[in-house]
């Protein structure tokens, strides 16, 4: 995962998380939308597991 990566993850993870898909966009959105933490985890989880 590029600097780049972990900085969107970090500051606005649905930018983060644009080229995985529309499933993960939605779900990244919607745990961003209940707190900041959750959107940050799940987007984070999301970019390391499709490498």
């Amino acid at each position: 995962m590029s600097c780049l990566r972990v900085l969107l993850c970090l500051i606005f993870p649905p930018l983060a998380v644009v080229d995985k898909g529309c499933g993960s966009i939605i779900l990244v959105t919607v745990l961003t939308c209940c707190g900041w933490i959750p959107g940050v985890i799940g987007a984070i989880l999301i970019c390391t597991r499709s490498q």
